[in-house]
């Protein structure tokens, strides 16, 4: 399916995604371009890639499709910085968890005969670098495609078809969609939990730290405050409007959850927490 991929950031993203792309033998050589170096000998070194670049435009030489796995607010950029490279027929596709400022900044860019076609895969874990990554992250998760007006119909099937060969169900989506339901799934949960983290390393009524206290529950919860900080400033900063939205959505449910019970309204508690458990039991 693919002569020669591009990876600009080869992570648990990237990685992932040329490991299950190899595994299928759907793609010939594999490039990895970022500017990590230690990292990238260790995607050859592990087999993930093939070769590796520290420039981009020498990295996507020759490529038939590129697929950039950096944080959002570097994308539009290094977008920018490739474009005019582009070997003719090239397709450059995305991992960003915000698309609406993501494709319209980097669909113009494209030169005639290359196509942008946004994407987004729901999966991931805690951990980065290359040897965080693994062929099976996407299997059975969720991708969501957002093609415009403009994307080209090969480009886009090209795109579905590479989601669903790593094991994903391929969600087509408008950008303004998928970042405003990105926001509830996603962003909002991760902005809760370093809130939470940091709410209780900093209570202070007692003279230690009562987060080395934690066991199974607040740990399991928190896990994805441990996700990369820099990478998680990027998405709230570009799809902040969305966020900021959610939290104040989600400012509601608790300030009400708070006032049962401060009148200790025991039933209406237990109606609030079942109605929740209802509806998480309904997604597994």
């Amino acid at each position: 399916m693919i002569n020669r991929l591009a990876i600009i950031g080869v992570g648990l993203i990237g990685g992932s995604l040329a490991r299950i792309l190899r595994d299928q033998g759907e793609v010939g050589e594999i490039v990895g371009i970022g500017r990590g170096e230690a990292n990238l000998r260790k995607a050859v070194e592990l087999g993930v890639v093939d070769r590796y670049s520290l420039d981009p435009v020498a990295g996507v030489a020759g490529a038939d499709l590129v697929f950039l796995a950096t944080p959002v607010c570097s994308i539009p950029a290094i977008t920018a910085e490739i474009a005019p490279h582009l070997a003719a027929g090239c397709v450059v596709t995305d991992g960003g968890s915000v698309k609406e400022e993501i494709v319209s900044a980097c669909e113009p860019l494209m030169p005639p005969g290359v196509h942008f076609v946004g994407g987004h895969p729901i999966a991931g874990t805690e951990h980065s670098g290359v040897e965080a990554s693994f062929a099976s992250l996407y299997a059975g998760k969720r991708c969501i495609v957002t093609p415009t007006s403009r994307t080209c119909p090969d480009a886009l099937a090209k795109v579905v078809r590479m989601w669903e060969v790593a094991g994903s169900e391929v969600v087509v989506m408008g950008t303004e969609k998928h970042d405003r339901v990105v926001a509830a799934i996603s962003h909002l949960p991760h902005m809760v939990a370093y809130s939470l983290v940091n709410a209780v390393g900093g209570y202070d009524r007692f003279d230690e730290n009562i987060i080395r206290y934690s066991a199974g529950g607040f740990r399991d919860f928190t896990r994805i405050a441990s996700s990369d900080p820099a990478m998680w400033r990027d998405i709230a900063l570009m799809n902040r409007e969305a966020v900021i939205e959610m939290m104040d959505h989600f400012a509601k449910y608790f300030a009400s959850l708070r006032e049962l019970v401060a009148e200790a309204d025991g039933p209406a508690l237990e109606r609030f927490f079942r109605e929740s458990k209802e509806s998480r039991d309904s997604i597994l």
